[in-house]
């Protein structure tokens, strides 16, 4: 279902946003981006400059907005960020806000963790319509970490530690259909074909790459290793498998 009304996102110059932007104008949307930095209009896109950390610039970034699909994201904040935006949407009677948050919030006890839980607290307890879409790693982060992983002259390899990574753009399918939608409240998470040690994530890297390393075993001791141990950062039953799998990525980034 289209909208007249511009459909702002937050995090639109992000991986994930650079996706959906254009499959947003392929659906008849008019994006408007909330962006730190101040950017020109184009192909279609408006862009707004605002802090949401900093609560600035948000309100005129939803007036006259009647869906919000929320990507920004950071490595702390994200509790903070989301509950000033949610004000913002509230104000004005914005209908739904879509947002994206990870597989594993409230369940794995680390401040990441934890602030995605407060960002899903605030979406869900701000009386705006909301949809929420837990996603696992995107490949690309994954990719970040095997690089610099592999780098190094020994790889820590911590055992407990299992990922399934999606592809971003399998995330931004998903999205799109959502801001479509209606308001659904949590919704099944999104993960990748397979749940991966990350020990072989580096490997399958290393080995792409021409490369070997030694691997060195690392606890990861108290809660946190628990967690991971008990895959509580992995898919819970009924979740929906994305069709692009990491060897796939990883032989198209290589390449």
């Amino acid at each position: 279902m289209n909208d007249a009304a511009p459909v702002l996102v937050t995090g639109g110059t992000g991986t994930l946003g650079r996706h959906v932007l254009p499959r947003l104008l392929a659906a008849g949307h008019s994006p408007r981006v909330l962006s730190r930095t101040v950017r020109r209009g184009a192909d279609g896109v408006e862009y707004l400059a605002g802090d949401l950390l900093r609560d600035e610039g948000i309100g005129p970034a939803v007036d006259g907005v009647h869906t919000v699909l929320h990507l920004a994201g950071g490595p702390k904040g994200d509790d903070r960020a989301a509950a000033n935006l949610m004000r913002a949407a509230a104000r004005v009677g914005v209908r739904h806000v879509v947002h994206i948050s990870v597989v594993g919030a409230g369940r794995v006890p680390i401040g990441y963790f934890k602030a995605k839980q407060g960002a899903e607290r605030a979406v869900s307890e701000s009386g705006v319509p909301w949809t929420t879409l837990r996603a696992a790693q995107f490949h690309d982060l994954v990719f970040t970490v095997v690089q610099k992983l592999g780098a190094l002259p020994i790889v820590p390899d911590p055992k407990v530690i299992r990922f399934q990574p999606v592809d971003s753009r399998d995330v931004a399918d998903r999205l799109v259909d959502l801001v479509q939608g209606t308001p659904s409240g949590l919704v099944p998470e999104l993960v990748g074909p397979q749940v991966y040690p990350m020990a072989d994530l580096v490997r399958g890297y290393l080995t792409a790459r021409g490369r070997s390393r030694p691997f060195l075993p690392v606890p990861v001791p108290g809660a946190a290793g628990r967690a991971y141990r008990n895959g509580d950062n992995l898919a819970v039953d009924g979740a929906t498998v994305g069709t692009r799998s990491w060897e796939a990525f990883l032989a198209e980034k290589l390449r």
